[in-house]
């Protein structure tokens, strides 16, 4: 059994090694510039403090800090993680579709441009939805909700978490169209299905929704909105790949079975 599997594990090895090493070579570039990106995941605090400051005229200003020795220093590493993922994930999906590709027929195999293509711009769009209208959002009620009896005085090292974990979170749920796709065109799902389907999905999302993003409503339904709408968006395109057949057809295929069933 090992020797049947070895092959594949060889070839997932290879894959890991090439995805890991794109991480480790953009790790040191995003490092290198580690400081403006730190500055473009700060805006939105920032933003919220000054608004903190307009409205709360009896509350000192709100101030980013850091209460570890050398917290800025894992700040920097951190940031520069999370922008390497950001910048590799062109070879990593590639690496996932050629780790699969010896499966698909030839015809799927040519699927690699649009997969890569279609995952790395909607994972984009997922986190600057999250960044332009999801942060702004947030970050206004939660750092302004109290803020008339207490300063608030953001840990850099929690935010810079909470942020990727936002980030992070709205890019992977704007996969779901892209998912999607691939299922229909290997002929796993089809439109019937995911309309039959979409009252569960609506839980599920929720769910995610509260998974990955912080503990307030308003974030929430700021993810399981979008995502509601995503997930209509994804019965179409499955509908264009892989329509469900008629009811017709399928009543006269269940009555040829049947037929079948009862001549044995």
């Amino acid at each position: 059994m090992f020797e049947e599997i070895r092959p594949h594990l060889v070839e997932l090895r290879k894959r890991l090694g090439i995805s890991v090493g794109s991480l480790i070579v953009l790790f040191f570039v995003m490092f290198y510039f580690h400081e403006p990106i730190l500055d473009w995941m700060v805006s939105p605090l920032n933003d919220a403090l000054i608004e903190v400051g307009k409205k709360s005229v009896h509350a000192a200003d709100g101030m980013v800090t850091t209460s570890q020795v050398g917290g800025a220093f894992f700040v920097a590493l951190k940031v520069s993680f999370f922008a390497a993922i950001l910048g590799a994930l062109p070879v990593i999906l590639s690496q996932i579709w050629m780790f699969i590709a010896p499966g698909l027929y030839s015809h799927e195999k040519k699927m690699l441009i649009p997969f890569i293509v279609g995952g790395t711009f909607m994972f984009l769009v997922g986190v600057l939805f999250a960044y332009y209208i999801v942060t702004p959002f947030g970050f206004d009620f939660l750092i302004t909700f109290g803020s008339f009896k207490f300063t608030p005085l953001i840990n850099i090292e929690d935010y810079v978490g909470f942020f990727t974990k936002i980030m992070f979170g709205f890019g992977l749920a704007f996969e779901l169209p892209v998912f999607a796709y691939f299922l229909a065109l290997l002929g796993l799902v089809d439109d019937r299905q995911m309309a039959a389907f979409f009252k569960y999905a609506i839980v599920i999302i929720f769910i995610v929704a509260a998974l990955l993003t912080p503990p307030d409503v308003l974030t929430q339904l700021l993810m399981a909105g979008p995502l509601i709408i995503l997930y209509g968006f994804s019965i179409l395109i499955v509908k264009m790949v892989n329509p469900a057949p008629p009811l017709e057809e399928e009543e006269d295929d269940e009555e040829d079975e049947k037929e079948e069933e009862s001549a044995r």
